[in-house]
């Protein structure tokens, strides 16, 4: 099977209308995606793969998206997955391309948006979920995918290979369990920082009426309002659920440290991004300060270098993997088994476009085929724009339900790339659209 066609697409959701997706740092979020479809010879079977975007600026993703084309258009998928180091080193070193990360920025999300097409396109070939196929290859042939260099003084391939191989004789008995069971949820979408307190406690009150023991506010706006809003919250939800918060970066380390100091009354089991994401010293440090509360980061992480920095300092107790902000699939592997050695629970991020498709095939292969628990382990829930996918995530009762479908579940419905094209599609077309 040869891909035969790359096309790019700015895809974008009016979500600053109801202040969905509302942040200390996202104000008036416009959800949107830099959208990749790789075509192939056989007209019934093409890779999708995204990144997820705020907004403005999606344009220059989908500008990288395109000149990652001559890399791909033309391989045929055979040669491709029989070296997926190979083909991950080819998109991020590349020699020209290079220069503009390296391994970071706009061009590493487009790379990240390319390879999970290619890893959907896989699944699909074979006819199997994501996490299916990554649960039942070889721990050899899982190896062979993550590029090593920068991390192998953390994490060897040895290493991986026995945190791999440790699992092999009870993969099929733990793909069994979480199918049944689902894997544990939590949600953010009771919390945006841009909602008045009724909707707020509205929203919590139904998260508890639909299963959810763990909620996660925004914080980081006014610490006056922040304190008012988190006593809501924990009022709502009881002294047996758990609440988190969520500074999306706005702090400074002392700032962090001083904020968390008036908001540890709530019982907040973490305090997620309280400061940049590229200052692991200052994560440490935020982290020696304020326990027990943990420290949660990860979706703004650029890529598996940081993410070593923070295990070997100490700076987190909550890996936040993303799909897409990283270097794909590939890079995702890495951070997961490096997680393991250092005993770190992982946690993805969630939310946005497409992420909680994305992110619930990696957290149901880190149960089957690396951790086989779920303790301290969940995935984010936000229950926006799934209807806009072709197999969309499910949670039920506080759980996802485990992904069948053959594919990585990015594909979007034609209908809604044709009407949330940016600017000429009909959601746009129309001034009054326009919010934000």
């Amino acid at each position: 099977m040869k891909i035969t066609a790359m096309s790019a697409h700015d895809v974008r959701f009016p979500t600053s209308r109801l202040l969905d997706g509302s942040d200390a740092m996202h104000r008036s979020p416009d959800y949107s995606a830099a959208y990749v479809i790789l075509s192939t010879e056989d007209d019934g079977v093409s890779g999708h793969g995204l990144t997820f975007t705020n907004g403005r600026g999606t344009e220059v993703c989908v500008a990288a998206l395109r000149a990652f084309e001559p890399l791909v258009v033309g391989r045929a998928l055979d040669d491709i997955t029989g070296d997926m180091r190979g083909f991950w080193r080819s998109l991020v070193s590349d020699d020209q391309l290079r220069w503009l990360g390296p391994e970071k920025g706009v061009m590493h999300l487009a790379a990240a948006a390319v390879v999970n097409a290619v890893w959907d396109l896989w699944a699909k070939s074979v006819g199997l979920p994501l996490w299916q196929l990554l649960s039942q290859l070889p721990p050899e042939d899982v190896v062979a995918a993550i590029d090593f260099r920068y991390i192998e003084d953390a994490l060897s391939p040895d290493e991986a290979l026995d945190l791999l191989g440790a699992a092999s004789s009870v993969k099929e008995q733990r793909a069994r369990q979480i199918l049944a069971e689902g894997y544990p949820a939590y949600t953010t979408s009771a919390g945006w920082l841009g909602y008045d307190d009724d909707k707020v406690a509205a929203l919590v009150e139904q998260a508890v009426v639909d299963g959810f023991r763990h909620i996660k506010m925004k914080v980081g706006g006014d610490l006056d309002s922040d304190v008012r809003r988190a006593a809501l919250i924990r009022s709502v939800l009881g002294s047996n659920g758990v609440l988190m918060m969520d500074a999306n970066q706005v702090w400074g380390v002392q700032e962090a440290i001083a904020a968390m100091r008036v908001l540890r009354e709530f019982d907040p089991w973490w305090i997620e991004e309280p400061t940049s994401p590229d200052d692991v010293l200052g994560h440490a440090r935020i982290r020696e300060a304020v326990a027990p509360i943990r420290v949660a980061t990860g979706e703004h992480v650029q890529n598996r270098i940081v993410f070593k920095q923070l295990f070997q300092a100490g700076a987190i107790d909550v890996c936040q993997i993303d799909a897409c902000r990283v270097g794909g699939v590939n890079e995702v592997l890495a951070i997961i088994l490096m997680a393991a050695k250092f005993g770190i629970p992982v946690c993805p991020h969630a939310g946005g476009v497409g992420l909680c498709e994305y992110v619930q095939h990696l957290a149901v292969f880190d149960f089957v085929a690396v951790t086989g628990t779920v303790e301290n382990r969940m995935v984010e829930w936000v229950d926006h724009l799934h209807e806009h996918f072709r197999d969309p995530a499910v949670v039920e009762r506080g759980r996802y339900r485990v992904p069948t479908a053959p594919g990585y579940s990015i594909e979007m419905l034609p209908s809604s790339l044709e009407a949330y094209a940016f600017p000429d599609g009909p959601m746009w077309a129309a001034p009054e659209v326009l919010v934000g």
